[in-house]
């Protein structure tokens, strides 16, 4: 079956089988991909609306189903072959001639959907097994019918009726100069469609057989009839079958329509529409998504639980001392201070999410166990640095002894007397030169002890990134993509 796209009047989305389609295979994605977050008494009925859809999609929603509707006598069977250029509908003296509908496609073949619509397999025709096909390309997608008619004595041509009304895209309604304000169709069929007037069109046929002038006095008495019906927007025209009158603007009527949508791809559409809606209560108002700003925030949590800040500290402070001490070294943390900063982390980057979807978060992450667990090891597999590197101690103590023998010798000359102003300068170079020496180690000293805390710091912070994106990024995006992919197929689109 060839796909018509067009986009609604309005300007909305395209309406054709493979839109729906996908929308339809989203949908079904979904209630498969959230069995838990999508409460049951959401789910199954979603399911078997969306079987339903499915069936309809079927029979395709590509072809614009045109029904003409008449009472006896009207005529709508001559003007069902005027309008195909054919004669195939029954036409004759004895009424009701016809007994059964009759259809005429235009396009690819209609066959799914004229069994849907219980027409029988010889009153078919296909407008293109005829010579003249590429004159009516334009009407490709179109299904005219000739339906029985509506005041037949016959209970089972009223039933046909009654079972095609909602079913057509265009109700085309026949009327004839004398039974026009028939009330069989103006309380049995007419004030019961006022939500439909897009969808209807009133012929009033056989005005050949008008006197001159009486034309409009007709048309004026039958919109009148019309706006007593609650139907004033819908159209009203003179035609006739035998002369032709107006038939060129019936099928450009027919033309326009069939370059919109269906109505069974806007009926499938509001289906699918209602079932998003119905379904909306199981998602979020918007996406969730992890934010690399709270997996810091949790690193930095998890460095203080360890101990690992307090390492760094005592990395700083030890390794600039003279006389080192012990440094500190990383713990497992407690499972409390853990918890609180996994709730935390939870809380903030689930936020407006249903209970559901939170409970899925919180099964995906790591427990509290298993975070300060991870947590320690990490932590404890980061080496500390060596306390000394013998180049800057020899530098240090090197330097200070010559800056004490220095003071010492000058001191001792000073005081003996012996030592001449000239002779100060070799102690005092002494001096000079050591505390430079010690000076510049100290320097270097300090400067490794922020270097290696701070190297220590990232070394711990780049396993506790891992970890935080192992247990509980990595699980929560999981999750949080398949509430994503569900807010996606639960988008209405825009008409």
């Amino acid at each position: 079956m060839t796909s018509n796209p067009t986009a609604s009047p309005s300007g909305g989305h395209v309406l054709d089988a493979a839109h729906l389609q996908a929308r339809l295979d989203r949908l079904r994605a979904a209630l498969d991909d959230c069995p838990t977050e999508i409460p049951a008494s959401l789910s199954m009925p979603a399911r078997d609306r969306l079987d339903e859809v499915a069936e309809r999609l079927a029979l395709g929603v590509d072809h614009t189903v045109v029904a003409l509707f008449g009472g006896t006598g009207s005529g709508k069977s001559s003007l069902f072959n005027a309008l195909t250029s054919l004669q195939f509908a029954d036409v004759g003296a004895r009424r009701p001639t016809t007994s059964l509908a009759t259809a005429c496609s235009w396009g690819d073949d209609a066959a799914a959907l004229l069994d849907f619509l219980e027409v029988v397999d010889d009153r078919r025709i296909r407008r293109e097994s005829l010579l003249d096909a590429t004159d009516q390309d334009a009407f490709a997608g179109l299904v005219l019918l000739d339906v029985p008619d509506y005041d037949s004595v016959s209970t089972e041509h009223a039933l046909q009726v009654n079972r095609l009304v909602p079913l057509a895209d265009i109700l085309v309604w026949v009327v004839d100069p004398q039974k026009y304000a028939d009330a069989v169709l103006h309380e049995g069929y007419l004030r019961k469609l006022g939500a439909r007037q897009e969808d209807m069109l009133v012929l009033v046929n056989q005005v050949d057989t008008l006197p001159a002038g009486g034309i409009d006095t007709l048309l004026a008495d039958v919109r009148s009839l019309l706006a007593a019906d609650g139907l004033e927007d819908v159209q009203v025209l003179p035609v006739s079958a035998v002369r032709g009158d107006n038939l060129g603007a019936v099928r450009e009527l027919f033309l326009e329509r069939v370059s919109r949508e269906s109505n069974a791809a806007r009926t499938a559409s509001a289906q699918l529409d209602a079932i998003a809606m119905r379904l909306r209560p199981a998602a979020a108002a918007q996406p969730v998504a992890t934010r690399p700003e709270l997996a810091d925030a949790a690193v930095t949590a998890l460095m203080h639980a360890c101990g690992a800040q307090a390492v760094e500290d005592s990395v700083r402070t030890g390794l600039a001392r003279t006389f080192p001490r012990a440094m500190a070294r990383p713990g497992p943390p407690a499972r409390d201070a853990v918890a609180s900063i996994q709730t935390t982390w939870l809380r903030r980057t689930t936020e407006g999410l249903p209970a559901a979807w939170l409970r899925s978060v919180e099964a995906a992450v790591a427990t509290p166990e298993a975070l300060a667990a991870r947590t320690a090891e990490a932590a404890g597999s980061v080496q500390l640095p060596r306390h000394r590197v013998p180049l800057i101690e020899l530098a240090w103590w090197g330097g200070t002894l010559a800056a004490i023998v220095g003071v010492i010798w000058a001191v001792v000359g000073l005081l003996q007397g012996q030592v001449s102003a000239v002779g100060l300068i070799a102690p005092l170079a002494v001096l000079g030169v050591g505390l430079v020496v010690a000076v510049a180690a100290l320097v270097a000293r300090r400067s490794r002890a922020h270097r290696e805390a701070a190297e220590y710091a990232r070394a711990v912070r780049a396993r506790l990134v891992s970890v935080v994106a192992r247990d509980l990024t990595r699980p929560a995006d999981g999750v949080l993509v398949r509430h994503r992919m569900l807010l996606q197929a639960l988008e209405v689109p825009h008409q």
